[in-house]
């Protein structure tokens, strides 16, 4: 053990004293330009090393420290990228305390030293994977979209399912059980219409008790017993604007929740769910299974009136054993009292807080440049907006981290075209760190990309799951 001790000090000592020295400086101060903006974020100890650049892109260098350790990179062009190693080394010393980040850029009159920043680690852990899909910005064109799932601890991503192998179909609405890899459900329409399942590896196809397959049934949630799932039926239609900074509009012309038993192989809903009076949506389960949240809102003549639909926050009761739902619903968002529309419930695991997004009307945010994140204590039924997560642009899906202390969210917020995935962090009072963008290995990552990310989700393991038996499974399924 002393050998190991020894051993350890001497690799610290011999990394930093094999990197450049730091460079005289002739003028100090001001605030580093840089990209992605870490400054002052608060970080996962086990995320990947959160690789920038400063934006001038001039001879640079930069010193991250903690206590006696420190990494140090010289970079021609002003881009840095962080071993792995050393930046856990980092991390883990640094752990639920922070990281100083020193640059230095060459200016024509010598070496200019900019004021520190700070890198908050957390101790708690974020999930390993993020699962998206990756699509054009326009969310109208199919020909190139896949799901992928990507180790956040390092740059690795891995394709679940790319539809360039199956006759372009779309593919949307993943979803896991509890942030478990082992259960996943997913979408697919066009040719192979349908809704997927992923189980233990094992691929199937969701099927009605008389043998029928279902392909209109989207948003999905899973109950977390694994055996109910809950939709919404939608008549989806999609509108574009001329003038309108929200470019695009996606409304529905009829909406219905209904559940789907795994055990009995068919689907069961009620009144509250299936109105012909009212459009019922985004349906999610709480932690404990007891509840059922969605948000529902007057029927409007569409698409005339497309912006008079706002829809509330509704809650029931819902009894697992027997299947049956309660009549008295609670409504936790109104439209008509706040004047705004709610989407997108997620309940945290630890079953605390209720986070969904608002915008002026609708139910589809995505597009909307108003949409914020709004976080609803359960136990104290206190509201946050959220002003140190939101921006001036859109803000919409969002997801937790099983352990309660991270969400991720998709913002527009670098560019108003591509939405990019966004992690931040949560104390149990419900206070929140500086959201960070989902670090790359390359720098210049997010400026080449012509996709966005769509629906992240976290899972606290692998999705092991063959990507060539999704594409036979897939091909073997065709509706004509």
């Amino acid at each position: 053990m002393k050998h190991s001790v020894i051993a350890f000090f001497f690799l610290t000592f011999l990394f930093v004293a094999c990197t450049p020295q730091l460079p005289k400086t002739n003028s100090t101060g001001g605030i580093p330009d840089i990209f992605p903006d870490y400054k002052h974020v608060t970080i996962p100890v086990n995320i990947a090393p959160l690789n920038f650049r400063l934006n001038s892109k001039a001879l640079a260098m930069a010193e991250l420290s903690v206590g006696d350790f420190a990494i140090r990179i010289k970079s021609k062009h002003g881009s840095f990228s962080f071993p792995l190693k050393a930046w856990r080394q980092l991390l883990h010393k640094a752990a639920g305390d922070s990281v100083k980040v020193s640059l230095f850029e060459r200016k024509e009159e010598g070496w200019h030293g900019y004021a520190p920043f700070f890198l908050y680690v957390r101790k708690e852990p974020v999930d390993a994977y993020l699962v998206y899909r990756r699509i054009n910005p326009g969310y109208r064109m199919w020909s190139e979209m896949g799901i992928y799932q990507r180790n956040v601890e390092n740059f690795t991503e891995k394709t679940i399912l790319n539809n360039q192998f199956t006759h372009n179909n779309c593919m949307n609405c993943h979803s896991f059980c509890m942030q478990s890899p082992e259960q996943m459900v997913f979408h697919q329409r066009s040719t192979h219409a349908g809704t997927y399942l992923v189980t233990k590896g094992e691929v199937n196809k969701l099927q009605v008790n008389n043998g029928s397959e279902f392909s209109s049934l989207v948003y999905p949630y899973w109950h977390p017993s694994g055996r109910f799932i809950a939709f919404s039926n939608n008549n989806t239609k999609q509108d574009f604007h001329l003038s309108s900074p929200n470019r695009v509009e996606v409304f529905d012309m009829e909406s219905d929740i209904v559940i789907y038993d795994m055990e009995k192989e068919e689907l069961f809903t009620c009144p509250l769910l299936n109105s012909t009076d009212n459009l019922e949506t985004f349906p999610t389960f709480s932690p404990d299974g007891r509840h059922l949240y969605f948000c529902s809102a007057p029927a409007k003549q569409m698409p005339q009136l497309f912006q008079e639909l706002k829809y509330h926050l509704i809650r029931i009761s819902f009894d697992p054993a027997t299947r049956i739902f309660g009549q008295t619903p609670d409504t936790l968002y109104h439209a008509d009292t706040d004047g705004r529309s709610a989407k997108f419930p997620r309940i945290s695991p630890d079953g605390k807080y209720l986070m969904y997004t608002i915008s002026a009307y609708g139910n589809f945010s995505i597009w909307h440049k108003d949409a914020d994140l709004r976080l609803h204590n359960l136990l104290t039924n206190e509201i946050s907006l959220l002003p140190d997560v939101n921006s001036r642009d859109v803000e919409s899906y969002h997801s937790w981290s099983s352990n309660s202390r991270w969400f991720v969210f998709s913002s527009r917020r670098e560019d108003g075209l591509y939405t990019h995935p966004y992690i931040c962090y949560i104390d149990e009072n419900g206070k929140t760190g500086k959201p960070f963008l989902l670090p790359q290995q390359k720098t210049d990552y997010y400026d080449n990309s012509l996709f966005s990310f769509n629906i992240p989700e976290f899972v606290n393991g692998k999705v092991d799951v063959s990507s060539y038996k999704l594409i036979q499974f897939t091909l073997s399924h065709i509706n004509l």
